[in-house]
């Protein structure tokens, strides 16, 4: 008689209940503190995936020196328009928002997702924010920042509006560099470095209503079993009489919030040219614009918005330095 595989349940506990995510722009529900002077976040929307090769520089590697083959996810980043700022008390319920202060002029296309307003004096709302800043009632500030989709290869004109933090060393600064910012745009290259390590978060793909076999991983029944081979062999004991939460069943799959910790930036550009493939990414098309090349993969599918933070948790002794690209793979990737 052969023996019997046995392996434990693939599939988190951490991640239940699976549901699906209320929006497709992911939550940022924590910001790096002591962060540099400056946003400490930027957003863009998956375009693909290319192949380069770099040389490893990673110290303790076995290939360091070594040209290395790389996979890596190209997110186009268009300039975004900072939009509002806002100043938050810290309360014993959490932050508190006192006051808003919006840019004299905002992109047009924002007025598709907000109300548009007939009379607002941006200048008189500067003073009024500025006096609760020296007042000192203000622990934190964070700006509204809009996507620009039609810079971009996304079918919509709707922008995306995120809350970004800035990040500083006191109250005072952080409010004169947001004051600077409000109505200008940002560049990724006025975020990030290349070879810094940023935190992703993104909504995954959706696979809809799936059973326990590729929700969970379970073994497939044998073939003489009674009401079906891919479903679960017992819901649980006779005591406790009820069904228990960790039992693999079947539900939603996918679109769901994830956060992926520490991926490096290995090129930030302006001319989309140097990484699109030749006939451009499989259901996206050509990056024309500013772009992120991150290494490894990413969560959700082409088109989504992919926001990337500074790192909350960097691991000690990563390789920040710029990385050394030998050659980025332009293939065609219709085989063409």
């Amino acid at each position: 008689m052969g023996r019997r595989e046995h392996h434990p349940r693939r599939g988190s506990l951490a991640y239940m209940p699976r549901a699906r995510a209320k929006r497709p722009v992911a939550r940022v529900r924590a910001w790096p503190a002591g962060a540099r002077l400056g946003l400490e976040g930027f957003a863009g929307y998956k375009a693909g995936m290319i192949t380069l090769f770099m040389i490893d520089d990673r110290k303790g590697s076995m290939t360091k020196g070594q040209e290395l083959c790389v996979p890596a996810t190209v997110i186009e980043a268009p300039p975004m328009v900072i939009c509002a700022v806002r100043l938050y008390q810290e309360t014993t319920r959490g932050l508190k928002c006192l006051d808003e202060v919006w840019a004299g002029e905002i992109p047009k296309d924002l007025y598709r997702l907000i109300r548009k307003r007939r009379k607002y004096d941006a200048q008189k709302a500067v003073e009024e924010a500025e006096a609760l800043v020296k007042a000192g009632k203000v622990n934190e500030i964070r700006v509204l920042a809009c996507t620009q989709p039609r810079a971009a290869g996304v079918s919509k004109k709707k922008p995306d509006l995120l809350e970004i933090r800035i990040g500083g060393s006191s109250v005072e600064e952080r409010w004169n560099y947001s004051k600077e910012l409000l109505g200008k745009q940002v560049r990724p290259a006025d975020v990030f470095k290349e070879g810094e390590f940023v935190d992703v978060l993104a909504i995954t793909k959706g696979k809809g209503f799936q059973g326990p076999v590729k929700r969970w991983g379970i073994k497939i029944l044998p073939r003489k079993s009674e009401g079906g081979r891919r479903q679960v062999g017992t819901l649980g004991p006779w005591s406790p009489a009820r069904i228990m939460w960790t039992v693999p069943a079947a539900g939603q799959m996918g679109y769901h919030q994830r956060t992926e910790f520490n991926k490096r930036i290995l090129k930030i550009g302006n001319d989309g040219k140097e990484v699109t493939p030749s006939g451009g990414f499989l259901r996206y098309g050509l990056v024309r614009g500013d772009f992120i090349v991150l290494a490894g993969s990413v969560p959700g599918p082409t088109k989504r918005l992919i926001q990337l933070r500074y790192p909350v948790r960097l691991h000690k002794g990563a390789a920040t330095s710029v990385p050394s690209i030998t050659y980025i793979s332009t293939a065609s990737q219709q085989g063409a």
